[in-house]
């Protein structure tokens, strides 16, 4: 969904209620026709990652952010999927780099044994896509704290439990 009118419709069609932004729910739902299915603490993180306002719910200008990340996401996954429907650990760690996450081996792994739901070594398109929020959200939240932009943050306890708060999915 690149083109802008195509979003708005798409956007307009969601916001049933005309009120110029979308709820998770909405969005949940609206994924969900076109197969993707999440659960809402997922489609949460979406809009939380995107939420320039902090206002909980997503506009259209948000969601125009969202779909151009997701698009990007999309494309990595198709590049490696090769006609299965899923993607390999490998074949995840090369659309993570083409997308711009750079993990070391130990952080790859544990974030593949997290998000691997049937634990079979195969990501399908909704498990790739949730690992990339969760790894797009841990980046922005860390980006907040690396205010010298140096790849390194010192928190203190309340800073702690603010990220793990706010990193759930």
């Amino acid at each position: 969904m690149e083109n802008s009118a195509v979003l708005r419709e798409w956007f307009a069609r969601v916001d049933s209620a005309n009120t110029g932004s979308i709820t998770a729910p909405q969005l949940k739902n609206a994924l969900a026709v076109g197969n993707l299915d999440f659960p809402i603490s997922v489609v949460q993180q979406m809009i939380r990652m995107y939420d320039f306002d902090r206002n909980g719910t997503m506009s259209f200008e948000e969601f125009v952010a969202l779909n151009k990340f997701l698009l990007k996401v999309q494309q990595a996954f198709s590049d490696r999927e090769r006609g299965r429907g899923y993607i390999v650990p490998d074949d995840v760690h090369e659309a993570l780099v083409k997308i711009g996450f750079s993990l070391d081996s130990p952080a790859f792994y544990t974030v593949c044994e997290s998000f691997d739901k049937k634990k079979k070594g195969m990501f399908r398109l909704d498990d790739f896509i949730s690992l990339c929020i969760f790894l797009q959200s841990a980046r922005n939240l860390f980006n907040s704290f690396d205010t010298a932009k140096q790849g390194r943050v010192s928190l203190d306890l309340n800073q702690f439990v603010f990220c793990t708060a706010n990193c759930r999915i």
